[in-house]
């Protein structure tokens, strides 16, 4: 039982933008478990569920990291939410934030170890990552640009 709560808690964190315990635990009980705070609570720190600020200025729960293939530039839709602009010149890429949340999206970055760029810094609200080459920096800048809503 314990490990299909579990399943269905990550499920519904995926799924919509839970902020709370008690939204948690609402969704779960309208999916048929019946579960109390410290049930929650300890599930969430065995699942190691985190809260992450959104591009709102609002926080919401996040699945834990998992390792990514180089090549994979697939975001958590908070991470996107963050983003304003994307744009590159020669092997720069610049991309543009909400204020307060570059470095988030940078350690993001980072821990993807995308092949193509060389290293990234972030302010308050610009990210600027090194590509090896202008084509790798167009592709990248370009990749970004769709994934802004």
């Amino acid at each position: 039982m314990k490990r299909i709560r579990q399943e269905k808690m990550l499920e519904l964190i995926s799924k919509y933008e839970i902020d709370t315990q008690d939204e948690l635990i609402e969704r779960l009980r309208e999916s048929g478990f019946e579960v109390t705070q410290a049930t929650i609570s300890r599930d969430i720190r065995e699942l190691n569920i985190s809260k992450m600020t959104t591009g709102k200025g609002t926080y919401r729960y996040v699945l834990p990291k998992q390792s990514a293939p180089a090549s994979n530039m697939k975001f958590s839709s908070a991470l996107i939410d963050a983003l304003i602009s994307a744009d590159y010149a020669c092997n720069i890429i610049v991309l543009k934030t909400h204020a307060g949340l570059a470095n988030a999206l940078a350690v993001g970055l980072d821990s993807m170890h995308l092949e193509n760029v060389l290293g990234c810094v972030a302010g308050d609200d610009t990210i600027m990552l090194v590509a090896r080459s202008e084509e790798a920096a167009y592709k990248i800048a370009e990749r970004f640009r769709s994934m802004i809503k």
